[in-house]
């Protein structure tokens, strides 16, 4: 019923009151006592009369919402990746594979690092299995268009998010952060550089077509220091000539310039890190635009290493966290309730595998980068948001 329709019973009701209160009792005066001894005037009998008004109203019956069935419309590529990846039976991660403690290339032919453990956790939530990875080493040169042409099916190689590349103009999508970084400069301990403007005149080494060339040109140039930018193609080039000393200094994100200086030259205590942050580093992988669901695939893996940490699953307790936790949140990313990975094209355990086989955020960090490792490099920004960083997941409803 609408409020039209309240008006008007209203209405009428209060205008049957009215009529009935109009017409209802009609009440004689008492007469008066005459004066003079007169003879009295005869009484009238005085009479009460009481109408009723019978008001007869026609209620309409509820309004009643119809279902709508919503179609939603998926974009012409929707879908495509995962189908080729799940038809070929493996997936192809483009990764740096020249980086101690991201991605490197083991003795034994087999790639390690963060970052290629991040591809492993993606090829756990689509195959349950982290050995169906192919790994495809690029350099900063050869990564987008690797991932443009759809050599590889996702970029996880220390690349840096930024505005032109998350958008219409290469044709890529940052799926998130797994690492958050600052560029950095890195001198002989003995050199007595220790600031910027010491770097008056100087040679410094830096990686072609990368944000990294692009940030050090911006910074020097804003306090006005004149450089010689040395440009390289790849990571071993560009230290190798810091190394053989022919740039006075070497800049790249500070986790590079600390993995590299405890991995690759030869005596890392002889360097060192100046205390100055060039800028914002957020590393994380990239796909290609047009496939959502590919997407939000990648995008949500990232997030289950979170997650996984934050309520304390790992990959050591997560078969008895499947069977006993009472919590809603933990329940539904393992799978236990809901149907979050139909939602994703996925099986409903893809989260369980992934925490299962490659670790919650915390153990893949602790494994790579953690202070057991060579190339420690401590969390920082890096750590869950309630132990100071910055790192949490929406929620798995």
């Amino acid at each position: 019923m609408t409020r039209k329709s309240y008006s008007l019973i209203a209405f009428l009701v209060l205008l049957a009151l009215l009529v009935a209160g109009c017409g209802g009792r009609a009440t004689t005066p008492a007469p008066q006592e005459p004066a003079g001894g007169a003879e009295a005037p005869p009484v009238v009998e005085t009479v009460e009369v009481v109408k009723t008004v019978i008001v007869t109203l026609e209620v309409p019956a509820a309004a009643t919402t119809p279902q709508v069935q919503i179609q939603v419309a998926q974009a012409p590529g929707y879908g495509e990746t995962l189908k080729a990846v799940q038809g070929r039976g493996n997936l192809i991660c483009g990764v740096n594979g020249q980086l101690p403690g991201f991605s490197y290339l083991n003795p034994d032919g087999s790639y390690a690092g963060f970052d290629a453990d991040f591809c492993r956790a993606l090829a756990a939530a689509i195959f349950g299995d982290v050995s169906k990875v192919e790994f495809r080493q690029l350099t900063t040169a050869e990564r987008f268009t690797a991932l443009q042409t759809g050599e590889v099916d996702v970029l996880i190689r220390n690349t840096t998010w930024t505005l032109s590349r998350d958008s219409a103009e290469l044709g890529l999508n940052f799926a998130g952060t797994t690492f958050y970084d600052g560029q950095g400069i890195m001198v002989p301990a003995d050199s007595g550089l220790a600031t910027l403007n010491d770097l008056e005149g100087g040679t410094i080494c830096v990686q072609k077509g990368t944000t990294t060339e692009l940030n050090l040109a911006d910074v020097m140039a804003a306090n006005e220091v004149t450089y010689t930018p040395a440009v390289f193609d790849d990571v071993n080039a560009t230290y190798g000539a810091y190394a053989e000393g022919r740039c006075d200094a070497v800049t790249s994100d500070k986790s590079q310039l600390s993995s590299v200086a405890k991995g690759l030259l030869p005596d890392p205590d002889q360097h060192m890190i100046l205390d100055v942050t060039l800028s914002k580093e957020p590393l994380g992988p990239v796909v290609r635009q047009g496939d959502d669901q590919w997407f939000d695939i990648v995008k949500w893996v990232i997030f289950t290493t979170f997650a996984s940490e934050e309520y304390g699953v790992s990959s050591t307790n997560v078969d008895e966290q499947r069977g006993s936790s009472t919590n809603p949140e933990v329940k539904r990313l393992l799978g236990v309730e809901g149907e979050m990975g139909l939602k994703l094209g996925l099986t409903n355990d893809w989260a369980y595998n992934v925490i299962k086989l490659a670790g919650n955020y915390g153990e893949i960090y602790a494994r790579n980068l953690g202070e057991d490792t060579p190339t420690f490099i401590p969390r920082g920004l890096n750590s869950l948001y309630k132990d100071g960083g910055v790192l949490y997941s929406p929620p798995f409803r």
